[in-house]
């Protein structure tokens, strides 16, 4: 019998030791990320609002928006995906049915963060907390609603910047106690600080290597001596993507041609080796042939 996402989730965090998760915001991508040899994608929040919609990340895309992506994803790349929830989409029953759809569609993570349902980018200021308690609901409804046990549920905390480094450590023991398999520290600013959560916690702890944000950058060495075992790349694919876009489109509009561009660009025939294009086309060769031999 073939292993479900959450399985081959929970497989490659034991097997490599900081998991390292790159964000990829559509198919393409995603198949890239697999021939590096990464063991799981993301599914960022901010990617599906920023790159899908056009729009900012303040909890402004649905469950069904994200659940696009999720399909598009995991009908072209087998690696295991995580997903980002937000503040999962309403109640208990709203949170129910997201959890219950994104295993559907093939995802094998997600995380829920404990913001207001008006959320801002975790690493922006003036952010509003939820109670203990309603966080620990969100996650009750997200583990009992799970149709596959191996599903693997993260808590996000945004704690830290509002609350201090103890107050985020007992919520985050609480969440544990509601079921959370890992603890995503998000804006973590010292790298001291994910070694408080990573000795005061007993599941995984998720490090976000977001860029231009609250975080120092790390290494992988440098967050697995502080314990950290996962390791976040959310949208760094996606910054290098835009900027090279905005060049290619500024040096078309400014000079009249790409031509300076093309030791820049990925070939035709890159492409066509990710995509296996060749395949596909013998398959339509062969069924042509076989329709005039008969």
């Amino acid at each position: 019998m073939s292993s479900t996402p959450g399985e081959r989730f929970r497989t490659a965090m034991v097997e490599e030791k900081p998991l390292q998760i790159p964000g990829t915001i559509n198919a393409y991508t995603a198949l890239l990320a697999q021939r590096q040899g990464y063991r799981a994608i993301y599914l960022s929040g901010a990617g599906v609002a920023n790159a899908s919609y056009g729009i900012p990340d303040l909890g402004m895309t649905s469950m069904s928006d994200v659940l696009v992506d999720i399909e598009r994803i995991t009908s072209a790349c087998a690696l295991p995906l995580l997903v980002d929830a937000d503040t999962g989409w309403g109640h208990s029953l709203c949170i129910a049915r997201t959890i219950q759809a994104f295993i559907k569609a093939g995802a094998a993570a997600v995380h829920i963060e404990d913001q207001q349902a008006a959320k801002r980018c975790g690493h922006r200021p003036n952010k509003s907390m939820v109670s203990t308690g309603e966080m620990v609901d969100r996650l009750h409804a997200a583990v009992d609603a799970r149709t596959d046990e191996s599903f693997v549920i993260m808590a996000r905390t945004d704690a830290l910047a509002e609350e201090g480094l103890e107050r985020s450590i007992e919520r985050c023991q609480r969440y544990i106690e509601a079921g959370a398999d890992v603890i995503f520290a998000e804006a973590i600013t010292d790298a001291e600080h994910y070694r408080f959560f990573t000795q005061s916690l007993s599941v995984p702890v998720l490090a976000n290597m977001t860029e231009f944000g609250m975080s120092p950058l790390m290494t992988v060495e440098h967050l697995s001596k502080v314990g950290v075992e996962l390791v976040l790349y959310p949208l760094s694919a996606f910054r290098m993507m835009s900027r090279a876009a905005e060049m290619a489109y500024e040096t078309i509009r400014k000079t009249g041609t790409q031509s300076s561009l093309l030791d820049q660009m990925q070939t035709r025939e890159k492409l066509y080796e990710v995509l296996d294009y060749h395949a596909y086309e013998q398959k339509i060769d062969d069924l042509l042939n076989k329709a005039d031999a008969e």
